[in-house]
């Protein structure tokens, strides 16, 4: 799951929801009128919200970071636009029906309690190369398996690598992988994300420095770094990105020879810029919220062509369990109680982006609606509140029996338009309610890369998970993933949320291959997570895509893996 981190497992996929005017996602839209270009473009110029904190593929679950990389390297496996499976860096899946997926029994139970596990054996593509010239090998990958698993590395998601008992290296194309569990998505090996074992070694002779000596940071530009259709050429930290074509991709050549992302945190900036051709697109991953994309295309729709796409995007508030104040249930009530969200969404986004009552979407097989719900209840706010010791004292603001006063501090990432909207609208619901809001934001790449990451923050984050298909929230929800000095920050259970059945839960889910004995599980699991409200769900997003109109090949996904994982299909209408 990535952060929007805006965002997830890190880390759910859904059926279509019907939101009316979001049936516009129909990409193929017509080069007409003085807006289409005369001349096919050379360079692409794109707008983002976010600049990465890091390159490292496997430190931070950052969008930013997804979307850069898309375009420079390639992942083993991903989940496609259609929401399926499929290899990008492998030749084929491997299947318990094509033989090269074999259960086997365990020595002794897994973490899971589960008995078996299986072995997958994947073939690189013969062609895959780095892009200084070095074949991508299996040498490749037995050193990311070892930098993954070592704690003082700050991988993100040592799970992964955790659950790998042994890798086999057949040849230097051929690997089989031992894994500790048999999962009902046994061949999704999506966070095997590659790095180059010739130019990372070094870093990693030091594992505790790693994290500030991987040459994703200090030798950004190496070529060596990346194996996609494009490879970094200039880092310019906090303005911009340039890639340019890799001259070792084995795969189909890109149309534009150079692209540019160039981060404007603020929406409003964002905007301007497209309109004064400083940009020629938006990213819909991470560029103008919907409201602020609705407003747009009213005045410049025939100009640009807007795709509009609901997805596995969850917007929700994080609350520090830590804090003694939110530590208490009634208070975590209270709080959600005391907001309209359904009147937020009216004010915003006209009502198109639905309510959320838990973290899993209704585009989700898995959706259940007899998840309990949160209305917005003012007088049952004000109960509980009272109930947890909080009472009016001057000013409204309520206050405990010490004197002390009901005061949250409250984050989210600086220069969101929506964001800050959203939050103003909270921090007076809240203040009716006699709750102190403190609002503190901070650009992206600190918010992400270390206020949430490392749980520097007092109260409230508001922030994006984007999911996968299916995806088990073990990173963000099971106690073992509440990130520390200790394991290197690895985890994304950011409050701290700690639960004895959502752990049992979580571990059983992963191992249950019937579909259907799957559904009961997930219904609880929504349940816990509503009921227990480690944090406050607010909604499910859509994305706008703005793109000129002779830009034509992109194709949104609706979830965590970004439309930059196909740029080789984009290309500059004739």
């Amino acid at each position: 799951m990535y952060m929007d981190k805006d965002g997830s497992e890190g880390t759910a996929m859904k059926r279509l929801i019907s939101l009316g005017f979001l049936a516009l996602f129909a990409l193929c839209l017509t080069v007409s009128g003085p807006a289409a270009q005369a001349k096919p473009k050379d360079e692409l110029v794109i707008g983002i919200t976010q600049f990465p904190s890091t390159l490292n593929p496997l430190i931070d679950a950052m969008m930013a970071k997804s979307y850069v990389l898309g375009m420079a390297r390639r992942p083993i496996t991903t989940y496609g636009p259609d929401w399926q499976l499929m290899c990008m860096l492998c030749t084929d899946l491997p299947t318990i029906e094509n033989g090269g997926a074999v259960p086997f029994e365990l020595d002794k139970p897994n973490d899971a309690g589960g008995t078996q596990g299986i072995r997958l054996t994947y073939t690189l593509h013969p062609d895959a190369k780095w892009g200084d010239g070095t074949p991508v090998t299996t040498k490749d990958v037995i050193f990311t398996w070892t930098v993954g698993k070592t704690p003082q590395s700050g991988v993100a998601n040592q799970e992964t690598f955790r659950r790998i008992l042994d890798i086999e290296a057949k040849d230097d194309k051929t690997f089989t992988l031992t894994i500790d569990r048999l999962s009902f998505n046994y061949n999704a090996i999506n966070g095997l994300d590659l790095l180059p074992a010739h130019m990372e070694e070094a870093p990693m002779a030091e594992p505790a420095e790693y994290r500030r000596r991987t040459l994703y940071d200090t030798d950004s530009t190496n070529p060596g770094l990346y194996n996609g259709p494009y490879r970094v050429t200039q880092v310019a930290p906090g303005s911009h990105i340039t890639l340019e074509r890799n001259p070792n991709w084995w795969g189909k050549t890109p149309h534009f020879s150079r692209i540019v992302v160039r981060v404007i945190e603020n929406t409003a900036a964002l905007e301007a810029n497209l309109l004064a051709g400083d940009i020629d697109y938006i990213s819909g991953e991470l560029g103008l919220p919907l409201d602020q994309a609705l407003a747009f295309e009213k005045r410049h729709g025939e100009r640009f062509k807007i795709a509009y796409k609901p997805g596995l995007i969850y917007e929700h508030i994080d609350l520090m369990l830590d804090n003694p104040v939110l530590a208490d249930i009634r208070v975590r009530r209270a709080l959600i109680h005391a907001i309209d969200r359904q009147a937020i969404d009216r004010q915003l986004f006209g009502g198109k982006q639905p309510v959320a009552h838990s973290n899993v979407n209704p585009l989700d097989w898995v959706h259940d609606t007899a998840t309990p719900t949160y209305a917005y209840d003012p007088k049952r706010a004000a109960e509980l509140l009272d109930e947890a010791g909080w009472t009016r004292g001057a000013g409204g603001i309520r206050q405990n029996a010490k004197g002390e006063k009901l005061t949250l501090e409250f984050m989210t990432t600086a220069g969101n338009r929506t964001r800050e909207l959203v939050q103003q609208a909270l921090q007076a619901q809240w203040r009716q309610a006699g709750v102190d809001i403190r609002i503190r934001n901070e650009p992206a790449r600190v918010f992400f890369g270390e206020t949430v990451t490392k749980r520097k923050f007092t109260g409230l984050a508001m922030y994006a998970w984007i999911s996968a298909p299916e995806s088990v929230p073990r990173t963000t929800l099971h106690s073992s993933q509440i990130p520390s000095a200790e394991n290197g920050w690895s985890g994304q259970n950011n409050p701290g949320f700690r639960n004895d059945e959502m752990d049992r839960l979580i571990d059983r889910l992963e191992v249950e291959l019937d579909r259907e004995k799957r559904r009961p599980m997930w219904s609880r699991l929504q349940e816990i997570y509503a009921t227990e409200l480690p944090v406050i769900p607010l909604y499910f997003r859509s994305d706008a895509y703005v793109m000129p109109r002779w830009l034509e090949g992109i194709t949104p996904t609706g979830h965590q893996y970004p439309t930059t994982l196909w740029v080789e299909q984009w290309r500059a209408a004739e």
